[in-house]
């Protein structure tokens, strides 16, 4: 076998739709069926692995209209933690599923 001989392992699914694999709109298509979205970053001290970023993630994604959460891990410091949502949020209802999960919201960064 050489280098460029590649095997299909059946992994692609062409219909997901991720960004990688979907078909290009333009940003006026975009802007017309999708709602604006509103991001948040705030930091989150406590967490040290993955099963605390799940945790995190899982307690975040439960408010209404969150769409997305990703955690930018910082094991013993403060990690970022970015909200994205449909619309904004309570912020008492952030710290609420944060502390929830068991960790301390430090603040939103600068």
């Amino acid at each position: 076998m050489t280098i460029n001989d590649r095997t299909d392992l059946g992994l692609t699914d062409s219909a997901a739709g991720c960004s990688c694999c979907a078909t290009a709109s333009t940003p006026a298509e975009t802007e017309a069926t999708t709602p604006a979205a509103v991001t948040e970053d705030v930091l989150v001290s406590g967490m040290t692995c993955s099963h605390c970023v799940m945790s995190v993630t899982e307690e975040l994604t439960g408010i209404d209209g969150v769409q997305n959460v990703s955690v930018d891990l910082n094991a013993g410091g403060a990690s970022r933690v970015t909200i994205r949502s449909a619309t904004p949020i309570d912020a008492a209802a952030v710290q609420a599923a944060v502390a929830e999960a068991g960790y301390t919201l430090v603040s939103s960064p600068a």
